[in-house]
């Protein structure tokens, strides 16, 4: 059952927002989104929130300044996602143009988990460090901060995930979520929070008169790792991550942006001429993303850091491969979810516990996000882990916060729980192999708990109708120029059209011809086989198809009601 609502739009924003000299669609979905002038959208560097309103920010700059100062060994230990991987770059360029000597590790997700973990603060010691700055990890780190502080290694936290009851005792710790911290937006990615590390280090710097006599290294430089992580990460575009993610893409658009950046949007097949927050979600994240499922997030990091474009080339082609793996491994995995799904009362269950122990671990979040996305209820994909041991990842529905959940099944259930960790929509665990069920039973009965039926009711929000005359390309550029993501979702249209043709693709997607009025538009709905009935209420997107040389509209249907 999927519902098609459209969301409201407050008259008097809509109208200031016209009067402000903005679009008139573009007004609509602004307003409708929570916007009430044209200043908040000003997306200039200026309207940043100043570094000094983030908690540690100041002590951070002081530290890094002074080991700089000391020729202190410093050493970054990133995450192995997307955000991690461009936290990492973004420090490793941004210390370097200070003068700093650091270099990077980043954990194996298979071998050592997730964090500056011990084991990993063993490895790290064999570098001899004198700082290890954590990116996009270390909030959680109490006993691996401990083991480097029993090596006499001091540590720099720059994270941006929620703590737990006890935070790490590090030299400093610089996130917005930690307790006491007043910066304003609590929606920065980990590359977010480095950025901002970057900007306390050049002001403390410029303080002690370091740029006397030489050029100041222009940040603005790395804005575009900022946008690519701050996307990927599907953190909410609050006004400040808007800011980073527009003058980020305006720096690709102009074509200044790092060489492993413009090499996967090559092997991607986009124009970074032309990019949006799509792009960078849809198209270049996962093969960055890839390397860390499969592989090593090194492979994404040494593309994001290397300046010879012939490399970044090369390294671009090896993640555009190793993705087509991992699309290969889904595919596999999602064959055995539907196997499984036809065992099962989903509409009978709030949340749904899935494993296969031939699943890759690399992959179940991605797989937990597909059956999420076809059933509608929270889903936890399990995978082997080390010897007795399971892995899963977990994607969750509105109104149900994944952490949260597995916080109650923990207080509950002691023991039960070896790890966990996570988001309101994201999250992992660990457990003993036997204790799959009780953990099944244990989160479905939270599950039910939190849900309300209406939760579990697929809901399609949307701008409502659109305009007939705004069914071209051009309204699809005057789109694809804003900034939409998370909590500042792209626009989705509603309406009602006959169907007047309908075809399967690839044995998985569903080719429409719609007729509306004394119109006729080519639509496509991916992975989604089933035929439609000849009238239907459909969500769509507006996209740009481009065949031979020609380009014409065509809808991206996201769902229909019934």
């Amino acid at each position: 059952m999927t519902r098609i609502v459209a969301r409201s739009v407050p008259t008097r924003a809509h109208l200031m927002l016209e009067q402000g000299g903005i679009h008139p669609l573009l007004a609509r979905l602004y307003a409708a989104r929570g916007i009430k002038s044209a200043d908040e959208l000003d997306t200039s560097l200026a309207k940043l929130i100043p570094p000094a309103e983030m908690k540690g920010a100041i002590e951070a700059g002081k530290l890094l300044a002074d080991g700089i100062a000391a020729k202190q060994r410093m050493l970054i230990v990133a995450d192995y996602d997307c955000d991690g991987a461009t936290a990492c770059a973004l420090g490793l360029r941004g210390l370097r143009m200070f003068g700093a000597q650091v270099d990077y590790l980043v954990p194996n997700r298979f071998e050592t988990g997730y964090g500056l973990s011990p084991e990993v603060v063993a490895i790290a010691a064999q570098r001899k460090p004198d700082l290890i700055v954590t990116v996009d990890n270390g909030i959680a780190s109490v006993e691996g901060i401990a083991a480097a502080n029993a090596l006499g290694i001091r540590t720099l936290v720059t994270d941006h995930h929620l703590p737990g009851d006890t935070l790490p005792d590090a030299a400093v710790i610089v996130n917005p979520n930690q307790p006491g911290c007043p910066f304003p937006s609590k929606a920065l990615a980990g590359c977010g929070v480095m950025f901002y590390v970057l900007l306390a280090l050049r002001a403390e710097l410029r303080n002690r008169g370091a740029f006397e006599g030489r050029q100041e290294p222009n940040l603005g430089s790395l804005l575009d790792l900022v946008a690519l992580g701050t996307v990927a990460d599907v953190v909410p575009l609050d006004r400040n991550n808007r800011i980073l993610v527009a003058q980020g893409l305006a720096r690709m658009r102009a074509g200044q942006m790092q060489a492993g950046l413009r090499a996967l949007f090559h092997v991607a097949g986009r124009d970074a001429r032309q990019a949006a927050s799509f792009d960078l979600g849809f198209a270049v994240a996962p093969r960055l993303n890839a390397a860390g499922r499969l592989s090593d997030m090194s492979l994404g990091i040494e593309c994001l850091i290397t300046d010879d474009p012939a490399r970044a080339a090369n390294i671009a082609q090896e993640l555009d491969q190793i993705n087509r793996e991992r699309r290969s491994i889904e595919a596999d995995m999602q064959a055995d979810t539907a196997i499984l799904l036809d065992t099962i009362d989903v509409a009978g269950r709030a949340s749904l516990s899935l494993y296969d122990p031939n699943w890759h671990q690399g992959v179940i979040g991605i797989l937990a996000g597909r059956v999420r996305e076809k059933t509608h209820r929270p889903t936890f994909a399990f995978a082997k882990g080390n010897e007795g041991e399971v892995k899963a990842s977990g994607r969750s529905i509105p109104g149900l916060h994944l952490r949260d959940a597995l916080d109650l099944v923990s207080k509950r259930h002691p023991g039960l729980l070896l790890k966990f960790g996570g988001h309101a929509a994201a999250a992992g665990l660990t457990l003993r192999e036997e204790e799959l069920p009780r953990f099944d039973a244990a989160f479905e009965q939270v599950a039910k708990e939190l849900l309300s039926p209406a939760d579990l009711t697929r809901t399609i929000e949307t701008d409502g109708t659109l305009e007939e005359g705004y069914y071209g390309i051009e309204t699809v550029r005057v789109l694809d120029g804003s900034i939409w993501g998370q909590h500042f979702p792209a626009p989705v249209f509603a309406d009602t059209f006959r169907v007047i043709r309908q075809r399967v693709l690839k044995e998985k997607h569903l080719k429409l011809t719609l007729q509306k009025g004394h119109s006729r538009f080519e639509a496509i709905w991916f992975n989604h086989p089933d035929a439609l009935p000849d009238q239907a209420e459909l969500a769509f997107r507006l996209s740009i198809n481009e065949y031979n040389g020609t380009q014409s509209v065509q809808l991206m249907v996201e769902g229909v009601a019934g």
